[in-house]
């Protein structure tokens, strides 16, 4: 794929959400009434596609990339199928690929309902995805519109939790596995599997450009500052955190080069403020590190 802007577009806009049955063979899908929006489009050197971000359910965001030659549109986990379905429209897509990243509903929700005609569902093989035609490990490639997405092993939050690197594009969509100044909580995996995810995202290139599912930043940002107030790169990228939400805009996606200057969850075993703030030992090794960051983390209540 040549390499060309890619536009990201952020539709930005206060909702409220209706949940209901759908029926006993579909997943529970969200109805979003809007009652503002504005649209923010921003360009970055990239492939030749355009990846739509949008907000759903309470804290989710939606993702499409769609490439304008071959016509391909994929979904990247699929939160609430109606806010999918209202973008698609709106832009005039017709959806391809859903790629999804793990098995938790507010990923997999909308996957029976969106998956029509010519629709293939990608996701990894250890977990039980609903309608998916093509089970994924650490390692495969996934093709779209010409470009190959790298599948990136990133257990933990799930235990076969993945999540889709586009190296030629620098981007990558990694659900809920790494956050904006955060990770995802350890729900199924061990610590030394989730530390081992995280330095395999870290080793991504500092221009890489991370997709996250969720806005937790706020959140994330004061549990931050309270285990390493003295990192000034921090101290910048929090007041600007609050620059962007006060102006209702998103704070993501976020670049690998701030994560890494500022992620916590990523920099246990080379910030000794942050060993020293959470009881880490001399001994304790990267994941034992990481697992006092995290439980740190879900006792939090900044």
């Amino acid at each position: 794929m040549s390499r060309l802007l890619m536009a990201v577009s952020i539709i930005i806009h206060s909702q409220r959400i209706t949940a209901s049955s759908l029926s006993a063979a579909f997943c529970r899908a969200a109805t979003t009434i809007v009652s503002s929006r504005r649209n923010l489009i921003m360009s970055a050197p990239a492939g030749s596609f355009e990846v739509a971000q949008f907000p759903c359910l309470g804290d989710n965001y939606g993702y499409l990339i769609h490439d304008r030659t071959t016509n391909q549109t994929a979904a990247i986990d699929t939160p609430c199928a109606s806010s999918y379905m209202r973008e698609l429209e709106r832009r005039g897509w017709t959806l391809t690929h859903i790629l999804n990243t793990h098995h938790h509903h507010d990923h997999v929700g909308g996957n029976m309902e969106l998956k029509t005609d010519g629709v293939k569902v990608y996701g990894p093989a250890t977990e039980k995805i609903p309608g998916m035609d093509v089970a994924l490990k650490g390692g495969d490639l996934v093709s779209f519109a010409g470009a190959n997405a790298v599948v990136m092993d990133v257990g933990g939050h799930t235990r076969g939790h993945i999540a889709y690197y586009f190296p030629g594009e620098k981007t990558a969509f990694v659900g809920d596995c790494l956050f904006a100044l955060g990770c995802g909580r350890m729900f199924e995996g061990t610590p030394q599997q989730f530390w081992t995810s995280l330095q395999g995202l870290r080793n991504l290139p500092d221009d890489t450009t991370i997709y996250c599912a969720h806005e937790y930043t706020e959140s994330n940002a004061r549990f931050a500052m309270s285990i390493e107030p003295g990192n000034p790169d921090l101290v910048k990228r929090v007041e600007e955190i609050k620059e962007k939400r006060a102006r209702g805009e998103p704070t993501v996606p976020s670049l690998m080069g701030e994560e890494k200057a500022t992620n916590p969850f990523l920099r246990g075993d080379v910030s000794s403020e942050i060993r020293m703030n959470v009881g880490a030992c001399d001994d304790d090794d990267g994941a034992a590190i990481f697992h006092k960051i995290r439980l740190g983390k879900d006792q939090f209540r900044g």
